[in-house]
């Protein structure tokens, strides 16, 4: 495939709209600025993107970030970390860049979002008005569609898919597992976040045991048919870690239909498997804020315009990231950070009177098989008939049976993605 730069990694053109005022506790102005006024919910790829490039945009704009955190951990690399490659310092990063730019970053908790009221309430107490507001909410969890498991499982039987105490929990469970042990791990149905996640996850475990734990065995319990990059994974599976993984998708009894969490066992139709380390990973929805606002469907995603991410059923709100559905493009960090780009792009222009313009958006996926091992996708999208498009001829995957030499520079290649977009994004 022909490979794109670096730097062109975190490039993203844009559409869509915003204006706004703020109040706090329903008193004095929080920001009486008189300026055109955006409040961002979440500050993860998609949210700090749309902050930093509405700013960027137009400074003239009033720009909020709601995040409850003050620091944020990346799904993207968080799987190196749970492979004992880096440490949880390296997927971290703060918003201190943004408060330079003129963001102004409110470490609160968003618990309803009012449409018609155009305002949104803070968990501490008041609520901040706006004209348009940006919503990227990430994923939450399904834990009923799984007997046995719930909410208060994930402390024994981790699923480390949203980054932070979660992928520290899985870390420790496996480098305290013995040699000669047995780590199960069973991915969600389509859709969820990140589709190569769980096939990179596999990998870097395995390379982990080969170093460290050479005796260990991995088991994968796959609902699906197939998964991201599966022709890619195997060849490196087969390459690095012949007879380490026992592979098991929906044909071959990878459905798993309970979770005993006492006896550490995944059970399916036809048989029960137990693990010394399980990491059962559930089907997913948008997260509880758009959810619980009104912003999606019964499919539990969130429709939107994707000329400008504006929800299609809250108006004057949009929604990008995971939580939207906005197909062919997948549930990515770097989708989530295209699209913040377009979102913001699109607020920019209608704030001044401007049509939102017609968006381009690009995702490129890359994952880490061992650390000198990388493989890659991607896409190049455009905007066609309302709804977004592949540019045909614009995309490309690694190619199979490459050389060591030419899998040694995607890991490389990986290395700068991660590191690029982190800077664009948090600074």
């Amino acid at each position: 495939m022909t490979h794109i730069s670096r730097r062109t990694f975190t490039t993203g053109l844009g559409a869509a709209a915003a204006l706004g005022s703020l109040t706090l506790n329903g008193t004095a102005p929080f920001a009486a600025t008189g300026k055109a006024q955006v409040v961002v919910i979440g500050g993860g790829f998609g949210g700090a993107t749309a902050a930093k490039y509405l700013k960027r945009f137009d400074p003239k704009i009033s720009v909020i970030l709601v995040e409850p955190s003050t620091q944020y951990s990346t799904c993207p690399f968080s799987n190196t970390v749970i492979g004992g490659i880096n440490k949880m310092d390296y997927i971290t990063h703060n918003y201190n860049a943004l408060k330079k730019m003129g963001v102004t970053v409110v470490h609160d908790l968003v618990t309803h979002i009012d449409g018609a009221k155009k305002s949104v309430k803070l968990a501490k107490g008041g609520d901040i008005s706006f004209e348009r507001c940006i919503v990227s909410p990430g994923i939450d969890f399904r834990w009923n569609r799984i007997n046995g498991l719930d909410a208060g499982t994930q402390n024994t039987i981790p699923h480390a898919w949203k980054a932070g105490p979660q992928t520290v929990l899985l870390r420790q469970q496996l480098a305290a597992m013995k040699d000669g042990g047995t780590f199960i791990i069973s991915p969600p149905q389509n859709p969820f976040r990140c589709p190569p996640g769980p096939g990179e996850r596999i990998s870097l475990v395995a390379n982990y045991f080969k170093k460290h734990k050479p005796k260990s065995k991995i088991v994968v319990l796959d609902p699906k048919k197939k998964f991201s990059k599966q022709g890619l994974f195997k060849e490196g599976w087969a390459k690095l870690y012949p007879g380490m993984i026992d592979y098991h998708n929906i044909d071959n009894d990878g459905v798993v239909t309970r979770v005993d969490v006492k006896g550490k066992k995944l059970i399916t139709d036809f048989g029960e498997y137990k693990g010394d380390v399980i990491n059962f990973i559930p089907a997913q929805y948008a997260g509880k804020i758009a959810r619980s606002s009104g912003l999606a469907e019964k499919s539990g995603w969130c429709p939107v315009n994707q000329l400008t991410f504006e929800s299609k059923l809250m108006p004057g709100v949009h929604v990008i990231g995971d939580a939207s559905v906005a197909s062919p493009m997948p549930k990515s960090g770097f989708s989530a950070s295209s699209q913040a780009k377009v979102c913001a792009a699109a607020v920019s222009n209608m704030l001044k009177g401007q049509g939102p313009g017609t968006p381009k958006f690009v995702n490129t996926c890359y994952s880490l098989i061992a650390e000198d091992y990388g493989i890659s996708v991607a896409m190049v999208y455009g905007f066609d008939k309302g709804k977004i498009i592949k540019i045909k001829g614009s995309g490309g995957l690694s190619p199979s049976g490459a050389s060591a030499e030419f899998r040694s520079k995607e890991a490389d290649f990986t290395r700068g993605w991660y590191e690029s977009i982190s800077k664009d994004i948090w600074g």
